[in-house]
Formats: structure tokens, sequence, C-alpha cells
């Protein structure tokens, strides 16, 4: 999409559109709404999704709404607990589902755990700009260590980062938006490509965020998790070579071994039980085409032949 896009009725899209699940983020969401309204380019329209908070979440969310008309608040009913995969997704649906997303250029995802430079999507657009084969992009995630230093989580320059997936609107809707699973985040960017488009990442310093959450936790430990993650790959359709291979490169992240050991188990287990695979042949073809290069090639070669190949099937 360029700047000269279309929404429904005619009128150019414009800006970009945040839209962001939450569930009891009381703890880290005042970082995230005002490093938002910190931007050098502020959001056209920003719709929060509560998701049946408890806590003092739906109270800070009217305290922001009330000083900033570009905020708008959804609720939705309490279900008890809090659910990640498939449940963010339906949440950010909801959020998806009360507007006109074709009146904004842009669109993202994004998680209320953030801490966010003050050029950030005004660095992301340009990148968008620069490039017409990008469909989604983000900075990179940082973490506070032990002794408070920010350290880089380690995500892949293929992938655009699920905790803030910035997207063209319109790509966003050609490969069908987000899968209501776990591994959503990886699906998106390998279907970006398999239609000839980009997927990334930049670790610039004005697109460099800190991630409030470690990566990879969950609400009931960061080991359920890990299985969690290992669960997702399979689903996805990843090979278990190369979740073998991925889960001994990430061996010396915390928690040491046992970590990469829960990715490992939770693959095993979901084989194990006949768990169901994405239900898309010719992408999982893709997938594990594209990793069984990465295993030989590298990364980079890798990822050049696989951008190549859905470019010309995309002709």
């Amino acid at each position: 999409m360029t700047s000269h896009a279309k929404a429904a009725d005619g009128r150019a899209a414009q800006g970009y559109l945040l839209i962001s699940p939450c569930r009891n983020e009381a703890d880290y969401m005042r970082r995230t709404l005002d490093s938002v309204v910190a931007q050098s380019v502020q959001p056209a329209l920003w719709v929060i999704v509560d998701d049946g908070s408890t806590d003092a979440t739906p109270a800070i969310l009217r305290e922001y709404a009330e000083r900033h008309p570009w905020i708008r608040i959804v609720t939705r009913a309490d279900r008890g607990h809090r659910a990640v995969g498939p449940g963010v997704i339906d949440a950010f649906y909801t959020g998806y589902g009360a507007v006109d997303v074709d009146a904004y250029e842009f669109l993202c995802k994004l998680d209320l755990d953030l801490d966010l430079p003050p050029r950030y999507f005004e660095r992301l657009m340009a990148h968008m700009r620069e490039d017409p084969l990008l469909a989604t992009c983000s900075g990179k995630a940082y973490v506070r260590d032990a002794r408070g230093a920010l350290v880089h989580e380690r995500h892949g320059d293929d992938t655009s980062l699920g905790m803030t997936k910035f997207y063209r609107t319109d790509r966003f809707k050609a490969m069908g938006g987000f899968v209501r699973q776990v591994m959503w985040d990886g699906i998106d960017c390998h279907r970006c490509r398999m239609m000839g488009w980009r997927a990334c990442s930049w670790d610039e310093p004005e697109l460099r965020f800190e991630h409030l959450r470690p990566m990879g936790s969950s609400q009931t430990g960061i080991l359920t998790g890990r299985m969690r993650h290992g669960f997702g790959q399979y689903f996805m359709g990843t090979g278990f070579l190369y979740l073998l291979a991925s889960a001994l490169f990430r061996l010396n992240e915390k928690p040491l071994l046992i970590g990469s050991a829960a990715v490992v188990w939770g693959w095993l287990r979901a084989a194990l039980t006949g768990q169901a695979r994405y239900e898309d042949p010719d992408f999982r073809r893709f997938l594990r085409a594209y990793q069984g290069d990465v295993l030989r090639l590298g990364k980079a070669r890798a990822l050049a032949r696989a951008e190549a190949r859905g470019r010309a099937a995309g002709r």
C-alpha cells in the first residue's frame, strides 16, 4: 500500500491504527500508554480491548481515554482467566471488528507491556514507504537483566515481533490476518513470504523497545510458556530437526537447559498425542523448504531463497 491507498468509501487511508488486547495490565500499561502518547507521530486511532480485567486496568484506561480522544476502549466480558494465543487474537479481532480498518494505511497489534522509543512508529512508516515489498515489520525487544541492564531478546530478523506487529492494512487483509492459535505470530510472517512480500525487524537505536514481561513467559510459569512454544512450532509445521537445532541454539537462555528442554518436550508431546497441525499443506511445504535451507545454507541465504520463491509464485 502506498500513501495514496483508498478506504472502502474512496477516501484516502490515513495514518496508523493501533489495536491492543489486554487483561490485568495495571503493572505495566502506564509505561506503554505514556510512550504512545509521546510518539512523534501519534496514532490516528488506538482501540484498546479490555479482555475482562479484574485489576485497575479499566480505571487506568478511562483516565487516558478521557485525556486523548484518539483512544477508544472496547470491553469484553471476564472469561475468568488470562488466555494467550487464540484468546489474545480473539480479543484483537473484537477491536478489529469495531472500526473501519480500511480507513487506515497501517495497522498494528500492540501489547500493553512495552516501553517504545519516541520515533518508533515514525520510523516504521518510513521503512514501509521505502520498500514496497514490506508487508509487516517491527523493532527489536530488550529486557532488563538482574543488574538492570537492557539485553536483546534474540528475535530473528526474518519476523516482525508478536508484541508489536506493524502491517500495511491491505497486506494484512490479503494474507488472511492472524490464525487463531499459538504461533499466529510466526505463521503470518511465513505466509507473507509465500505471497512475495517481506517480513522483518530491525535492531536500530530508534526501534529498540523495552519488553516489560519476559518473552516466552506464561501466567502459569516460564516453563509452561516454553512448552507452549514447542506446541506452537509443531502446530505451524516445523520439522523436528529444525526445532532441535533452534532449542540447542538457545541452551544458554534462562532457565538454562530446561528452557530448551521444555520447548522440545512441547513439540514431542504434541506429536506423540497426534495434535492437529495448521491445515495448509502448501504453507507447511514452504516452511519446511525454508527451514531446510536455514540448516544447510544459513539464515541469510535461506531467507533470500524463500523470498525469491514467494515472488515467483506471486507473479
